[in-house]
């Protein structure tokens, strides 16, 4: 065997090794589609689908490395609580996400399986509380933003590496929004402002192309890409502007993305706080 194969066989296994496991458990084939569509994009995410045949499921947890379990709550063949209780005495670090179209309390659970629980993911599927989910289980680094003075991205110690200065712009403004949703008409007014509409919906795509191709790269998935809207996901990044919006004042300095020229509107605002 060839160098580079070898070399590729072992980029192969440790990409492998570090790939979140997951099943899927739900008597509607529908609703696994449902899933599968929303987490096929995550390049570190491995997904197993099952109906309700308990067997099937105990004899996979058993031989195989599993990280988490979405498991129907209200399935004719199994209920999904007492799956997870056998689930948690065969494997003993099992996560578990819990789908259902009723309320439900994580008090209502025994002891064993609710320290293991991270929520419930209620139909119809949220995207967000999915991808909250799958980053919590997968004990996702945290993000660090800084704002004040140039913008720059941290996860753990390494700096994020956007393909294009548009994409990072474009992250720029949807950490101003914080989590609000940010439609392709406004990022499009802030971004390309003196460009003709055609123009800046072709730039605007690329720009969201890139963003989603740097944060999977990353294994950060923190961004809902809905059809001409974008919204952040907070969970896991910590924001000097968002502290300082909070009340620590003496962060700021003064200097808020200095390199955007749209940020002068919301620098005012900022420097009116700190008066």
């Amino acid at each position: 065997m060839s160098d580079l194969c070898k070399q590729n066989c072992r980029n192969a296994a440790v990409e492998g090794a570090n790939k979140l496991k997951i099943i899927a458990v739900d008597d509607e084939i529908s609703a696994l589609h449902v899933i599968l569509n929303e987490i096929i994009e995550l390049h570190n995410i491995e997904c197993h689908f099952f109906k309700d045949d308990e067997q099937r499921i105990t004899d996979y947890i058993a031989s195989n490395r599993v990280d988490a379990a979405f498991l129907d709550i209200n399935m004719p063949n199994v209920n999904g609580l007492e799956l997870a209780e056998k689930l948690a005495d065969i494997s003993p670090e099992l996560r578990f996400v819990f789908i259902t179209g009723l309320a439900e309390d994580v008090n209502s659970l025994s002891d064993k399986v609710k320290k293991r629980t991270a929520g419930f993911l209620y139909k119809p599927f949220d995207r967000a509380e999915l991808l909250k989910y799958l980053s919590e289980i997968g004990g996702a680094t945290e993000m660090t933003v800084k704002t004040f003075g140039s913008f720059e991205c941290f996860i753990g110690d390494e700096i994020v590496s956007f393909s294009s200065a548009k994409s990072k712009e474009l992250f720029a403004l949807l950490i101003t929004y914080r989590g609000k949703s940010l439609s392709m008409t406004d990022a499009i007014s802030q971004l390309w402002p003196d460009h003709d509409v055609e123009k800046a919906k072709k730039l605007y795509r690329d720009a969201v192309w890139r963003l989603r191709k740097t944060l999977r790269d990353a294994g950060f998935n923190c961004v809902t890409f809905g059809r001409a809207n974008l919204s952040l996901i907070k969970d896991n990044i910590r924001c000097d502007v968002w502290n300082f919006l909070d009340g620590e004042k003496s962060l700021y300095g003064g200097e808020f993305l200095k390199n955007y020229e749209w940020s002068i509107t919301y620098q005012s605002i900022l420097d009116t706080l700190v008066k």
